[in-house]
């Protein structure tokens, strides 16, 4: 290994770092913060991550709306969330400072590629003077790089054309970070030789750009000295990085496994839930089958279809495919057959922000039905536990024979952190048993299927495979009689029909943990939370607790039903605040069901919380 890999400066240890690496959508910052964060989880960090993408698939090269971020928070104990400030900013060009200096502490470090700073990029975002020069950024400590030219110098003996080489300067960028913060370059060049293993030019020209940088940092004293941060300590096990999305998908093909079941997706490709459908189709050997439908409607279509064959039934999509699937969803109400609705939120109305966070589907799931449609609703709230809530999902869906929708979010979906590998003994059993005989025996002694004969105790009706001997059945969406199944459109049996089935959904809160109650029971102030907010939340919680102050905390992964023992844990508070990333939706159906005072704390600006604005109302709460 050339020296050029190797620590050449004692580093000064640090306990976190946050970094922000900010340019044009066609920079590769993307790329650049993923490598950074994966040679960062394979050294032993803990980290979360908040990738920041255009709205717009080309917005124009830049523009303010054209910047791409990604932040990575990395220390060397448990976080939860990717930063409230950045330490450093690496701007790529004028925008990308524009855009995202409000961000960084006070203090920070800009890493500016200064070569991006001419006269017609300054114009763009309308800098009249170049702020690398004059003293507007004295606040802060500027590292001006000409990135693009030492990227092109480094490139040449290798015969790459300009143009072609400045394409590599995200590496000089990931390099010369990667030298003042201690991360290691062996993994990345082992990833460039995998990646570009028949692109030889590509792969030594950014290797060429990687190694550039790091050299630059080493020489230049502009640069200073090195920091490190030290391996978190967590518990022993395997552990890889993952996103929401990946860990969503593999909590079902793990859901597949604990039921003996084959898992059929149906899906439309939509930000931000496609990645699901993409890792999905990798496994096959799992007994997986993915279809990517002309539309959500026959997506919805066949995840309904293959339910009713005896399937694990899943569609994936976000807010608009919701709305698209709502009369198959309400199909599967009154068929009452397991299907998993994944809904990856994103900002809305219609198109939206497709690439930025929101939770503003909670109305649309709880009630986004035709007629009395109950159905259980599961929330997600960190990368890792996506995994969890799609078994959970899986497992209320299967048990009670009903659709189930599970909420999840683009902050999750995209955002990673390390995970322990569970050991497969630990996960939770999934039952499931076909209806293979007849299941009634009429007056006259003879016997019969009954496809609406229910469990005693869940409620669910039995589940026959198409094609079981002797036990032909219809179901559809007129009405039909409990029991029996013979279409019946009296009065009377319609209510009968719709108290039994929210009889179903509500009788799924009995098989629920107790409430867990975080923080300090006798408190005045509860936080009650859902979704993504919990880093946040938890962030902020243990802030104030250390100032000294009591906070409880309640986070729920059940929305509907909503857990047995809630409305009496809230009674117990003087306030409850409620961080959603919508208008108050969980805290207006809080307050309708449990007659609570409850507080909204909104935000819909596509951005997760970050635990300071939680602090500063659980603050204002207690004055």
């Amino acid at each position: 290994m050339s020296e050029t890999l190797r620590r050449s400066t004692e580093a000064e240890v640090i306990n976190r770092l946050v970094v922000r690496f900010a340019g044009d959508s066609g920079d590769g910052m993307q790329l650049t913060g993923d490598r950074f964060t994966s040679v960062s989880a394979a050294f032993g960090n803990d980290l979360s991550t908040l990738p920041d993408f255009p709205a717009e698939i080309r917005a124009p090269a830049g523009t303010i709306n054209g910047v791409s971020s990604f932040q990575v928070h990395i220390s060397d104990h448990d976080i939860t969330t990717p930063g409230d400030e950045p330490n450093v900013l690496v701007a790529m060009n004028p925008a990308a400072l524009r855009a995202d200096l409000h961000r960084l502490e006070i203090g920070g470090t800009i890493i500016a590629n200064e070569d991006a700073f001419d006269e017609r990029n300054l114009e763009k975002v309308g800098y009249a003077t170049n702020p690398l020069e004059d003293d507007s950024l004295a606040n802060y400590r500027v590292i001006a790089v000409p990135m693009s030219s030492l990227t092109k110098e480094a490139c040449a003996p290798l015969g790459v054309k300009p143009r072609d080489a400045e394409r590599s300067k995200n590496f000089f960028a990931l390099g010369l970070v990667s030298w003042m913060y201690s991360r290691p370059l062996e993994p990345t060049v082992e990833w460039l030789e995998a990646k570009f293993a028949d692109k030889e030019t590509v792969r030594e020209a950014n290797r060429a750009a990687l190694l550039a940088g790091h050299s630059f940092g080493e020489t230049t004293e502009a640069v200073g000295h090195r920091y490190e941060v030290n391996p978190a300590q967590m518990p022993p096990g395997e552990y890889t990085n993952v996103t929401g999305n990946t860990a969503l998908a593999w909590g079902l093909v793990a859901a597949g496994q604990l039921a003996k079941l084959p898992v059929t997706l149906g899906s439309y490709p939509i930000t931000p839930a496609s990645d699901i459908l993409h890792e999905l189709s990798r496994h096959k050997n799992f007994g997986v089958r993915t279809v990517q439908a002309e539309d959500e409607i026959a997506a919805a279509g066949m995840a309904l279809g293959a339910a009713f064959a005896g399937h694990l039934g899943v569609t994936t999509t976000s807010g608009p495919g919701v709305a698209l699937k709502s009369e198959t969803i309400s199909l599967a109400v009154a068929t009452e057959l397991p299907m998993l609705i994944v809904d990856i939120q994103r900002g809305g109305p219609s198109t939206g922000l497709p690439t930025k966070t929101e939770a503003a589907d909670l109305n649309i799931a709880m009630f986004g039905r035709h007629g009395e449609a109950p159905l259980p609703i599961v929330a997600s709230y960190s990368p890792v536990h996506c995994f969890y809530a799609a078994i959970e999902a899986a497992r209320i869906a299967l048990i009670y024979r009903t659709p189930v929708i599970l909420l999840s979010d683009g902050y999750l979906a995209n955002g990673s952190e390390p995970w322990r590998v569970p050991d497969p003994a630990e996960l939770p059993t999934i039952p499931v048993e076909f209806t293979t005989e007849h299941n009634h025996v009429n007056d006259d002694g003879s016997t019969e299927f009954w496809p609406f004969l229910r469990d005693p105790d869940t409620l669910a009706r039995p589940w026959a495979i198409p094609g079981t001997p002797g036990l032909m059945h219809r179901i559809g969406g007129l009405e039909k009689a409990d029991g029996t199944g013979n279409i019946d459109y009296t009065p009377e049996n319609h209510e009968k029909m719709v108290q039994l089935r929210a009889a179903k959904i509500s009788r799924i809160a009995d098989d629920l943990a107790p409430t867990e109650i975080q923080g300090d029971p006798d408190a005045e102030i509860c936080i009650l939370g859902w979704g993504s907010t919990w880093a946040a939340i938890d962030s902020a919680v243990q802030r104030r607790r250390r100032a000294g102050e009591k906070v409880a905390w309640v986070h729920l992964m059940h929305l509907s039903p909503l857990p047995n023992d809630l409305g009496d844990i809230l009674r117990r508070y003087r306030t409850v605040l409620v961080p959603e990333l919508n208008s108050g939706q969980l805290t207006r159906i809080v307050r309708a069901e449990y007659l609570i005072d409850a507080t909204a704390i909104s935000k819909v600006a596509g951005l997760p919380f970050t635990a300071r604005e939680i602090e500063h109302h659980i603050e204002e709460a207690s004055r």
